[in-house]
């Protein structure tokens, strides 16, 4: 499965995507826009949802938190999250087996 919300950099993997904040769950749910679309249970108050953002991704890739960041979007609902030390690839394979 290949995504346009997700690409190599230099850098390791950068997952294009649309935050849902105030969700009922932590989850994907679906693709818009060439974005993944991401509900969270967080509220866009004090970087709460970023911290989400981060902390659900660190999970359903099993990567530690530090290897998560917020590249640009940081205040948006649009954000870019770099993914340290994983392949495009191996995100997608691990998204994949989430669901």
């Amino acid at each position: 499965m290949n995504s346009p919300a997700v690409r190599d950099t230099p850098h390791g993997a950068a997952i294009s995507v649309k935050v849902h904040p105030r969700a009922r769950k932590n989850a994907i749910t679906g693709q818009i826009d060439g974005m993944l679309k991401v509900a969270l249970i967080a509220p866009p108050v004090d970087g709460k949802a970023n911290q989400a953002c981060i902390e659900f991704f660190a999970v359903a890739l099993r990567v530690p938190r530090s290897a998560v960041t917020i590249t640009s979007g940081q205040s948006s609902r649009r954000k870019t999250v770099q993914i340290a030390g994983l392949s495009a690839k191996e995100v997608m394979q691990k998204l994949s087996a989430e669901k």
